[in-house]
């Protein structure tokens, strides 16, 4: 991917908001460049790439978490009815970035600086801010018409600019370090708008707004000791002492309390942290965890004990420490946990049990249904798989997991035409038109299907022909 310049650093800058009275409001001029159907289009164009990024962070029980999560901020935001989609990228760094559209990224190493919930909540709602008050198109709208054509390109030098912003760095010279500094200078003001939406939104949903203080504080501290090697997060968010300050004396006005970081919180820095570094460092890692007794979350210690065995190929290794989790605590993640280990020590019929009895506790955790599914579908039963699926399907046809999960039960009782077609269906989800065509096309030449069938794929077909020509034209 090309690096970017200068605009992405819009997409870039973003931090906490929510909607906030003295606030400017948005006016035609603000969407004379970009509009909502092309913040959503170029949003979605950034997004096809991220998913084929081997950084992002596939996993369904980590995206669920940061999702709900977000999701609580969202409906205490002006835009509560807005599509958002939240992800995380696998990057040590401290970062997180909202783009057009309401996509929001988040590194890993920001989930596992956050010493609790109410700060990562506090990132995230900083984001949300960005979104809510579209500075992405408020951006655009003062710069020249010329620059929309090449905002799409720069944009996919998202992931590689912002694992090596050196490569960003070399590419600014000249007039381009002019045009920096005035996109610094407007996204600081960006930076204090997100900042009032971001505590307004933290303190609707429950947080506690002095943890939005602390993080930033804890930032300021680095980058005050390691200068230029400060957290990427403080070079994508100019932080200062000003902001600081404002923000300290709004929390103020609130007295202190305690909130509880949930179960899946502290669950979630334990997988990120048993999937980090090798299989063997991440089992001494927790090992020394829970013999540290002063770690006061044991179920979050056996829980990356566990999957750090797994990943080390010693299920019968990771069974007691599975099941003294789940003893301690209450989550799906935990019945996942179980029901893998018992799988992997060769106990389906037992794996099988606990997915149904954590479906039934847990009805709409996705990720239970996807493992039960995968697990039906690795038992070499695709019609069952297929049984259990397509009610899910029929009420949550946006969800591409499951239309890949049924392009597998379909292959599997060889049915082509319609593994192709699930499989498109899962590739339009992600935005990208003409894969899912040419799955299409691979369908259609199966020769299987009857005339209905094959009506309906090239009905599909059309239908994503024009999306592509729309997504294309709104690019241009």
């Amino acid at each position: 991917m090309k690096p970017f310049p200068l605009l992405l650093l819009a997409f870039l800058a973003v931090a906490p908001a929510a909607a906030a009275a003295d606030l400017p409001s948005l006016g035609e001029a603000d969407r004379v460049y970009l509009s909502r159907h092309q913040e959503q289009a170029l949003g979605a164009a950034i997004m096809r790439d991220i998913h084929k990024d081997p950084r992002y962070v596939n996993d369904a029980q980590i995206e669920a978490y940061v999702n709900e999560l977000g999701y609580r901020l969202v409906a205490n935001s002006s835009e509560n009815s807005q599509p958002f989609h939240f992800f995380v990228l696998r990057d040590p760094t401290i970062n997180a970035f909202a783009l057009p559209g309401g996509f929001i990224g988040i590194h890993t190493g920001t989930i596992l600086a956050a010493q609790d919930e109410s700060e990562l909540a506090a990132v995230l709602a900083h984001e949300i801010g960005h979104v809510v008050q579209h500075h992405v198109a408020r951006n655009v709208a003062e710069q020249s018409r010329s620059l929309w054509p090449t905002l799409a390109a720069m944009a996919l030098g998202l992931l590689a600019a912002r694992s090596n912003p050196d490569v960003a760095g070399a590419a600014i010279t000249g007039a381009q370090a002019a045009a920096l500094q005035n996109q610094l200078a407007h996204s600081r003001e960006h930076e204090e708008e997100a900042d009032r939406i971001g505590f307004d939104i933290l303190v609707k949903s429950g947080f506690d707004p002095h943890d939005m203080v602390a993080f930033f504080r804890r930032l300021q501290r680095e980058n005050q000791l390691y200068g230029y090697n400060a957290p990427v997060y403080l070079r994508d968010h100019p932080l200062t002492s000003e902001r600081i300050a404002d923000m300290a004396a709004r929390a103020d006005r609130f007295p202190y309390k305690q909130v509880l970081s949930s179960e899946d919180f502290y669950l979630v820095r334990a997988r990120l942290r048993a999937r980090q570094g090798s299989a063997q460092d991440a089992l001494a890692y927790f090992r020394g965890v829970v013999d540290d007794r002063r770690y006061t979350r044991q179920e979050a210690a056996l829980y990356g004990l566990a999957l750090a065995y797994l990943r080390n190929g010693l299920p019968a290794q990771a069974q007691a420490p599975a099941q003294a989790a789940a003893n301690l605590a209450h989550s799906p993640m935990l019945v996942i946990l179980e029901a893998k280990t018992a799988a992997a020590l060769g106990n389906r019929k037992q794996a099988s049990a606990l997915y149904r009895r954590g479906i039934d506790l847990y009805p709409n955790y996705a990720p239970l249904a996807y493992a039960y599914a995968g697990l039906l579908i690795e038992e070499k039963r695709p019609a069952q798989a297929l049984h259990f699926l397509q009610p899910l399907l029929a009420r949550r046809a946006g969800d591409a997991r499951l239309w890949l999960l049924t392009a597998q039960a379909q292959a599997l009782l060889g049915r082509v035409l319609a593994s192709h077609q699930a499989q498109a269906e899962a590739l339009a989800l992600y935005g990208d038109y003409r894969a899912a065509i040419e799955q299409i096309d691979l369908g259609l030449k199966s020769g299987q299907g009857d005339f209905y069938d094959v009506s309906a794929a090239e009905a599909k077909k059309r239908a994503w022909r024009s999306l592509l020509a729309e997504q294309r034209a709104t690019l241009k």
